[in-house]
């Protein structure tokens, strides 16, 4: 018989990586999923203290692992300071925000707000690690962390379903793009993960069983439940796959 066919390697050594938004919660655990992947991470936030201690973590555990004082909303800053380094192989555009309120109740600072951070940055910086994968040769990964909310709707979240609807059209539109580049572009959509931006949320009783009754599997998502597929969209494994979602939502969207 033939020889048996070889998995392709999770492992993502000799890769730098950039994950936007690191500093806690989401951005944080997989920053550190990617360096104990074996990848040298950049973590960039505008907190200097968060990322450095990050960095310093994934250090202490023996991981690779650097810091870039960045604001994303600042398109000229973070170009200028993304062209001051090397290219990444792997980016984790992962900076967000949320302004929950009825439609009607939103107001013009709301809206820029969310899609400004959730849509605008994160299309400009995807944009600058593109160029300098291009011209250094690279057949890098673009990851998006999008979230159920870019596959159905929600009450008072038309900001943050429009801004996650956007960037999983901005997501289809690169990978075609970027495709003949070698460059794969894919979005992962989580459902309700439990973080510091979002436990208070959680803190309304009736909006946590109105929760977890819409989440088949009975449970708030954890960092961990992402971490794995930041790192298998990032590696060899996922070498077919681009301009499609990974949708980690315990069941909410499959009814």
């Amino acid at each position: 018989m033939d020889a048996l066919p070889t998995t392709p390697s999770f492992r993502l050594d000799g890769r730098r990586a950039l994950v936007t938004g690191a500093g806690r919660g989401i951005g944080l655990a997989c920053a550190a999923a990617l360096g104990q992947a074996g990848a040298h991470v950049t973590l960039a936030a505008r907190s200097r203290s968060e990322i450095e201690a990050g960095a310093q973590a994934i250090q202490a555990a023996g991981g690779q692992a650097d810091t870039l004082l960045i604001d994303v909303n600042d398109v000229a800053g973070t170009a200028a300071a993304l062209d001051g380094v090397a290219p990444f192989d792997i980016l984790l555009n992962n900076a967000g925000t949320n302004r929950p309120k009825p439609f009607i109740e939103v107001s013009e600072d709301d809206y820029d707000a969310v899609l400004g951070l959730n849509l605008r940055a994160a299309f400009f910086v995807a944009q600058c690690v593109a160029r300098r994968m291009i011209n250094a040769g690279l057949r890098g990964s673009i990851i998006h962390m999008g979230s159920q909310m870019g596959h159905v709707g929600g009450p008072r979240r038309s900001l943050y379903c429009a801004s996650k609807w956007g960037l999983e059209g901005l997501s289809k539109a690169m990978a075609l793009d970027l495709a003949p580049n070698g460059i794969r572009s894919n979005t992962v959509a989580p459902t309700f993960i439990e973080t510091p931006m979002t436990r208070p949320f959680f803190e309304d009783k009736a909006f946590l069983a109105g929760v977890l009754e819409k989440i088949k599997l009975g449970r708030l998502g954890t960092v961990e439940d992402l971490m794995g597929v930041v790192v298998f969209l990032a590696s060899d494994a996922a070498a077919l796959m681009t301009g499609t979602s990974l949708v980690v939502d315990g069941g909410w969207t499959a009814e």
